[in-house]
């Protein structure tokens, strides 16, 4: 669906271009040499061993008979790597995000990944800096929710400032969230400046009462910020559990993530995919005052 041409927020934007799930052969030779750059780079390069033998294991035809793979058998090093993933169709991917998966491959075919902590926030506990707050309550900024997936993912996969040119984000994994995205479970959050220009955003999965947050951007300081805020105000009222941000990051822990371990995590995680889930496209909640909003622990959340 041309997303532009039906929301008039869109207008300006440009239209995701290239054939879904498509890599012309100089972009993937770049890929291939920046990935081996990224991979021989220590600690991760004690992770090749394993990597190799998971690989090794797939190809002649030993991997575990089940569709997916046991995260609790996930290696050590590299840290959390459970499997190779050969289908990322939508049943596959919520099956695989039940069970505490997630799919990552910067070269080669995508992996399944449980690593052993997880980073996670519970919508309760977030911290809300002065300065987002002071944005939120100056309007600085707008913010909508599925208005532009695949924009906002496509953003996401852009290089980013001092880092390797480098992402996971690969064509493959654009063609596969942009169907979760039409079939309901996948979803955008979209940060507008005054002049109508997408200053950030993130997107993720739900599942049950739990969201995956895969992916933020920021073209404006702390658009980010705002996004998620804004979106864990949004999980809190329609009762969600928690927020899994999967590995630790500086920019996580200063919106209130925190590790737990694998173990713990999932059994969260199976609490709450027992409770059913809101598919479909998001909208705000009007009703809500966000720049008001003081974030309640449940208890053991704190």
């Amino acid at each position: 669906m041309n997303l532009i041409n039906h929301r008039p927020e869109l207008a300006g934007l440009p239209e995701p271009k290239g054939k879904p799930g498509a890599e012309g052969i100089v972009p993937r030779i770049r890929r291939a040499a920046l990935a081996l750059l990224w991979t021989l780079k220590p600690p991760r390069l004690w992770g090749v061993p394993g990597t190799l033998w998971v690989l090794a294991k797939h190809y002649a035809g030993l991997k575990s008979k089940d569709r997916l793979p046991d995260p609790e058998r996930a290696l050590r090093h590299p840290d959390g790597l459970a499997g190779i993933c050969t289908d990322l169709s939508a049943p596959t991917l919520l099956a695989a995000y039940r069970k505490g998966l997630f799919p990552l491959a910067h070269i080669g075919p995508q992996k399944w990944w449980a690593p052993a902590e997880r980073m996670v926030s519970f919508p309760g506990s977030v911290h809300i800096s002065k300065h987002v707050r002071r944005l939120l309550r100056n309007k600085q900024f707008r913010v909508t929710f599925d208005s532009a997936f695949g924009v906002v993912i496509r953003a996401c996969a852009e290089p980013r400032p001092g880092k390797l040119p480098l992402t996971w984000i690969r064509p493959d994994i654009i063609e596969a969230y942009e169907a979760l995205y039409e079939a309901g479970y996948a979803h955008s959050v979209e940060v507008w400046d005054r002049q109508g220009n997408l200053a950030g955003g993130l997107y993720g999965v739900a599942i049950g009462k739990a969201f995956i947050t895969e992916s933020m951007f920021a073209r404006r300081t702390e658009a980010s910020k705002v996004a998620f805020v804004v979106l864990s105000c949004h999980l809190q009222h329609w009762g969600f559990r928690l927020n899994d941000g999967k590995r630790y990051s500086e920019h996580l822990r200063s919106l209130g993530f925190r590790l737990i371990p694998r173990r713990e995590f999932n059994t969260l995680l199976a609490q709450a995919c027992s409770v059913p889930a809101r598919p479909g496209h998001w909208s705000i909640d009007p009703e809500l005052d966000v720049a008001q909003w003081e974030p309640q622990p449940r208890p053991g959340e704190a």
